[in-house]
């Protein structure tokens, strides 16, 4: 398999990628722009689109059989309980296996890792994921992309409890930290139940057969976490997607912000385990601290968050310490998210996912927010479709992507505003850096905005030195995704369990070195050129696809 993945790149590159992949290392894109998404059509599965000098091969799919597969946790994209297909129709409602939904991808080159097979060679290219979706008695699951391996050993279960023989937690992101040599995933979940009950929001893994998975919240605190990412000096910064409590009267479809993005400090870089200092980012505009309300509303369109999403604006930020921890703080852990709003450090709207930029020796941190997704949000500016919205404004209603300027040794720092979504532009998501300047973020703008726009998501290439506040300059749509068979039915079904379209996740770019100069952000990306860089994402729900991103043959 490896022989073939070598052949094949070398293929796209000889007949024509090679130019155009050289555009997309430097300058701008390169890429042609995608015109418009896949509508959301009832009923109609659609293929992805792709920008022409690019082309996608299959890595995983969700009925693949897991190597060291479980009866609960049977194939790398659905649970053993029930079949692939719905049956027992009942109007609309249908019986199916609940998906796993592989999440955010992590590529590592490590030789001499295992599998269920003893007597079989995995290879040394790998991608890992945890798994989102948890049903009632099954946990979620860690699994592992063996890029060199045939069909039957290609996907290894590694994981669905930690070595207390508790059962993991749904994974959303995740990361590998080159200091304490494990890999870091996120649950974006601190409680669950009614009344609630604490819930583990990071575990650290060991990356081999079987993995060794401890819950590390104890140390790290709790919250909604999905993006994880490390600096050079073995930092850990956290980004928290919490949705906050929805509005009054005209705010109704408009949410408050209410999460943080979070810098974990540890006593030793070399084992998180003994804890740190946990931080929350405080932004002050117009010389007050912007901070939480308790009466949505007054969050919802305050002057602060209008400032702070104005164009051309540069505003103070300070790293507020909200917890210190020792390896004998005990589990669950603290709550983070409670911690940051007493401290008074500064809530956003639905940050999801975040990234150093290359060659910036980490003084560039780059995140975004997803906003409402739903676009009759008062919080989106002037074109809202909420008649309510007698005077919307620009908010983060549509999401946004801030630019952090700040020091890895250093409390202090800036943020500005890059770029304020639109409703064609929103729900922004998962984000990689393919160059210096180059910069895509991924949407996840979900069910009830597709269907108000009809559009299905898309995947956008930014570049860091363009001014998005003209209105003139405009990303470039890479990836129009489309939506395969087993989504389109989800769509038209209830009771399933299941998500409807497909997602664009675990949008990744990456070498595979597992050293710290290899944690993003330490080298400025080359993919396309170089067969050693490589770009993955995964189409989550409906089948489950994860996708390697290549140059596009020609001729």
């Amino acid at each position: 398999m490896k022989l073939r993945r070598t052949l094949l790149f070398g293929l796209a590159v000889a007949l024509g990628g090679a130019a155009a992949a050289a555009a997309v290392g430097s300058g701008s894109s390169g890429l042609t722009n995608v015109a418009s998404a896949n509508p959301k059509v009832q009923g109609l599965s659609q293929p992805n689109i792709l920008s022409p000098e690019l082309a996608e091969v299959v890595v995983a799919q969700g009925s693949l059989k897991l190597d060291g597969g479980t009866s609960d946790v049977p194939t790398y994209g659905y649970d053993g309980n029930g079949p692939f297909v719905p049956t027992s129709f009942n109007g609309l409602a249908a019986t199916e296996a609940q998906k796993t939904e592989p999440d955010k991808n992590t590529y590592l080159v490590l030789p001499g890792q295992h599998g269920a097979d003893p007597g079989y060679d995995y290879g040394s290219h790998f991608l890992y994921q945890g798994h989102e979706a948890t049903e009632a008695g099954v946990g979620a699951a860690i699994t592992r992309v063996n890029l060199d391996a045939d069909g039957a050993h290609r996907v290894t279960l590694l994981a669905t409890q930690t070595q207390a023989g508790k059962p993991l937690h749904a994974i959303d992101g995740s990361t590998w930290d080159p200091w304490a040599h494990r890999l870091l995933f996120t649950t974006e979940s601190n409680q669950t139940g009614t009344p609630p009950t604490p819930t583990p929001s990071v575990y650290q893994a060991t990356p081999d057969y079987p993995s060794k998975v401890d819950d590390i919240s104890n140390v790290v605190g709790r919250g909604g976490f999905e993006g994880v990412q490390n600096d050079d000096k073995g930092n850990v910064y956290l980004v928290e997607d919490i949705g906050g409590a929805t509005g009054t009267g005209a705010n109704a479809r408009t949410k408050q912000p209410g999460s943080f993005i979070y810098r974990f400090l540890p006593n030793d870089p070399s084992d998180l385990t003994k804890g740190g200092k946990v931080q929350a980012l405080q932004v002050t505009v117009n010389g007050s601290p912007l901070v939480f309300s308790s009466t949505p509303d007054a969050d919802i369109n305050a002057p602060g968050y209008v400032a702070l999403h104005q164009y051309g604006t540069t505003w103070p930020t300070k790293w507020l310490t909200i917890q210190t921890t020792t390896s004998s703080t005990p589990l669950p852990g603290a709550d983070d998210n409670a911690l940051a709003k007493a401290a008074g450090a500064t809530p956003f709207k639905r940050p999801e996912n975040g990234q150093f930029r290359p060659g910036t020796h980490f003084t560039e941190f780059w995140f975004d927010e997803t906003g409402d997704t739903d676009n009759r949000t008062c919080a989106g500016g002037g074109t809202s479709l909420l008649p309510a919205c007698t005077s919307p404004k620009v908010s983060g209603g549509y999401g946004s992507i801030f630019k952090l300027d700040q020091s890895p040794t250093s409390d202090t720092g800036k943020i500005s505003i890059f770029y304020n979504a639109d409703a064609d532009h929103s729900g922004f998501d998962n984000v990689a850096f393919f160059g210096r300047d180059q910069i895509a973020f991924v949407q996840d703008a979900g069910d009830t905005q597709h269907a108000q726009q009809n559009e299905l998501d898309s995947a956008f290439m930014f570049d860091t030195t363009v001014d998005y506040s003209n209105p003139a300059n405009k990303p470039v749509r890479f990836l129009a995704e489309g939506r395969d068979p087993s989504a389109t039915l989800d769509s038209e079904l209830t009771g399933t369990g299941n998500e409807g379209d497909n997602e664009i996740t675990g949008l990744h770019v990456s070498d595979g070195d597992p050293s710290p100069q290899g944690i993003l952000g330490a080298r400025i990306p080359n993919p396309f050129r170089t067969a050693r860089w490589r770009v993955f994402w995964t189409q989550q729900h409906g089948d489950n696809t994860t996708w390697e991103v290549i140059p596009a043959p020609k001729g």
